[in-house]
């Protein structure tokens, strides 16, 4: 009880200065640059700004080579797609591409022949040249898929398919031109 006996005594004795309605002099001046402070703005100057920008540059040229580092395979096999075939997976599918490569390309040298024979028309040889063009993406697609994931026997297969259908629609095409070079020779004989 003593001390709240204390806290009365204290009130009493300052009873005159609680009962003051205002605040002390120079509180409105306080109260103010309280709120100055509050809301000042930060400026931000180009030296700041240059200073981020040089961390964050060199962040990621740090991240960049790191990555190169430590994953020098992957990012050799993405930049040389164009090399990446079946026979960098196995001995036995260079075999298979070696094949598939030496067979199509005796079947064009065919095409070739009989494009000189003059029993290809220039149409024909268009839509030739655009299946082959066809062709061609469709490989690239093919060899970008196999660099990604060489040992997948989906994009293994499917390479093999393309050779496979490929050298059937070369061979299909020479072997009609050669039966119509064939019956055009034996007209010729019986005309003769």
């Amino acid at each position: 009880m003593k001390e709240r006996d204390n806290i009365e005594e204290l009130i009493l004795n300052n009873l005159k200065d609680l009962n003051d309605l205002e605040p002390r002099d120079g509180h409105f001046d306080r109260f103010q640059a309280k709120l100055d402070a509050k809301h000042k703005t930060k400026r931000i100057t180009f030296n700041v700004v240059w200073k981020v920008a040089a961390a964050v540059v060199f962040v990621l040229l740090a991240v960049n080579q790191g990555r190169i580092y430590f994953a020098p395979e992957k990012e050799n096999l993405a930049e040389n797609n164009a090399e990446f075939s079946l026979s960098s997976v196995s001995p036995e599918y260079r075999e298979v591409e070696f094949y598939f490569t030496n067979a199509i390309s005796h079947g064009l040298t065919r095409w070739n022949s009989l494009k000189n024979d003059g029993l290809i028309s220039e149409n024909e040889q268009k839509a030739m040249n655009s299946e082959l063009a066809d062709f061609e993406d469709r490989y690239k697609t093919l060899q970008a898929d196999l660099a990604r994931n060489p040992n997948d026997e989906r994009v293994i297969n499917a390479m093999l398919q393309y050779y496979q259908a490929k050298l059937e629609i070369i061979n299909m095409i020479v072997s009609k031109l050669q039966e119509v070079k064939q019956q055009k020779t034996n007209s010729n004989e019986n005309n003769i």
